[in-house]
């Protein structure tokens, strides 16, 4: 299945709040559709699936690629929901995001693949990429890559930093000092139920 470029809006009304996917606020706040405002009671299984999509379309991948980031957590020591969420926040594509250099996650991925960032000073273009603790990211030393996230930073998609960042506005520079904890993942999601969903499949 391939990643969702359809109605952003869309997503976020059916899903609730994705600040990875979207900054706009949409004006009805009942899921899109003709039986939109009259639903049902769901299944378990429907819950686990709309969990399962929040983080999908949060942090814009496909299901192959989820799959195999909760085959990863698994191999892990420790909570496996916890440690899946860890893998996808420290996403290059997510940490250029939570930094302010781009608005969305999308538009953090286009940055990463366009070659406007750096790690440790070489140019890094794999979106997916997973930093760690002690990289320096950066944004490419060029006019060009300077002026798009001058005009990101003044209107960037989350105000705070989290904790495992240290971040310098004027240099244009983040660090990454370690592992994000649990209260900084900006998304309201039950990962326990994302990996419930996946018990069968993992």
């Amino acid at each position: 299945m391939s990643r969702y470029r359809g109605p952003r809006l869309r997503i976020v009304r059916r899903l609730g709040e994705l600040p990875g996917l979207s900054r706009k606020q949409p004006k009805h706040a009942y899921p899109p559709g003709q039986h939109g405002q009259d639903r049902k009671k769901r299944s378990e299984y429907a819950v686990r699936l709309e969990e399962k999509q929040k983080l999908r379309f949060n942090y814009g991948l496909t299901e192959t690629q989820m799959l195999r980031y909760v085959r990863r957590a698994r191999r892990v020591k420790g909570s496996t929901g916890l440690v899946l969420l860890q893998l996808l926040e420290m996403r290059l594509d997510n940490t250029v995001f939570r930094m302010g250099f781009a608005p969305t996650i999308p538009a953090a991925r286009q940055l990463v693949n366009h070659g406007h960032i750096t790690i440790n000073g070489k140019s890094v273009t794999i979106p997916s990429y997973g930093v760690r603790p002690g990289e320096v990211i950066s944004v490419k030393d060029n006019e060009k890559s300077r002026k798009i996230v001058e005009r990101n930073l003044e209107f960037p998609g989350l105000s705070n930093i989290p904790s495992h960042l240290e971040f310098d506005k004027a240099k244009m520079t983040g660090k990454v000092n370690g592992v994000v904890e649990r209260e900084w993942v900006a998304l309201q999601v039950n990962e326990l139920l994302v990996i419930e969903y996946y018990s069968r499949q993992a």
